[in-house]
């Protein structure tokens, strides 16, 4: 094939390509699965949300281009080609997505318990933690029980001290589910010799 130039603009077009109407314009099915489409592609099976896919057997994905390439065995000027509806002009419109950010709800801690006996007891009895260790985190505003449901909270910081991550772990042998602004800030200990 010959050389084709393709603007950065119309690279990204092509990237921004919406796999799920794509596939389905090309008499493809899909299975919806919570905020992703399953694709079976022969006994492969590969996840699809947005722009983006997954093939859950290589353990690889990447976004549109990549997922022509890959699927349909065409080389980059043909994949972009393909993704921009055959011209490269303009690229249908329902091939082409808005990737603005979601909208996220404001990272709030849980509410603190007065006291922490649970949180200690559970540290302590069950998960065989030195008290010293509990202590520390307490004290550095990394670990407190929370007052609705009397679980765990560990918090992360960012560089600047603010809390930006919360974990929760049930007291009762619950594994609950994590909050967060990001995902950036887990909960670290630097180490002393």
């Amino acid at each position: 094939m010959s050389y084709i130039h393709f603007t950065p603009e119309q690279i990204e077009q092509a990237q921004s390509t919406y796999l799920v109407s794509f596939l389905q314009s090309h008499g493809e099915s899909l299975k919806r699965s919570g905020s992703e489409y399953e694709w079976k592609n022969g006994s492969e099976k590969v996840t699809v949300r947005e722009n983006k896919w997954f093939h859950q057997y290589d353990r690889e994905g990447g976004k549109a281009i990549d997922f022509v390439r890959r699927f349909y065995n065409f080389d980059f000027p043909e994949a972009v080609q393909m993704l921009l509806g055959g011209q490269r002009d303009a690229a249908p419109n329902y091939f082409s997505m808005n990737l603005s950010k979601k909208a996220t709800k404001p990272f709030v801690l849980p509410p603190e318990n007065n006291d922490m006996w649970r949180v200690y007891a559970y540290l302590l009895k069950q998960r065989f933690i030195d008290r010293d260790i509990i202590h520390y985190f307490t004290h550095n505003k990394m670990l407190y029980e929370d007052a609705e449901f009397h679980n765990a909270i560990f918090v992360g910081f960012d560089e600047n001290g603010i809390p930006k991550h919360a974990h929760k772990r049930g007291t009762l042998c619950v594994t609950l589910k994590s909050q967060t602004n990001r995902i950036y800030h887990p909960i670290r200990v630097e180490g002393v010799e």
